[in-house]
């Protein structure tokens, strides 16, 4: 992460929920208003900066914006669902995609 002229670049970082496999439906039911609530609130603050649901599975995804895979844990593990082991996230940071430098290398 680097700051030019007082805007810092953050990591774009994949969240993949996970569901853990011993739980009761109805604990999902019981946190699912306050699940939601946190979800809006960091989104609000532009750390969760798009949700959405697996086509395929009742799974959610989130893309985050923060300094690292780290960061990025401790803003998960605020969610209540995860708080109380119901789900579980796989991490994955992104970085830009160089291809494009293909197409410039005999201007250089």
């Amino acid at each position: 992460m680097f700051a030019y002229k007082n805007f810092v670049i953050q990591m774009k970082i994949i969240a993949l929920e996970k569901e853990i496999e011993s739980f009761d439906p109805k604990d999902f039911q019981t946190h699912s208003k306050d699940e939601a609530m946190q979800v809006w609130e960091l989104y609000k603050s532009g750390l969760i900066r798009e949700i959405y649901f697996r086509d395929d599975k009742n799974l959610s995804v989130l893309v985050l914006e923060c300094k690292d895979k780290s960061e990025a844990r401790e803003i998960l593990d605020t969610l209540p669902m995860v708080k109380n082991n119901l789900i579980d996230f796989e991490i994955i940071p992104l970085k830009a995609y160089p291809g494009f430098e293909r197409l410039f290398e005999n201007h250089k």
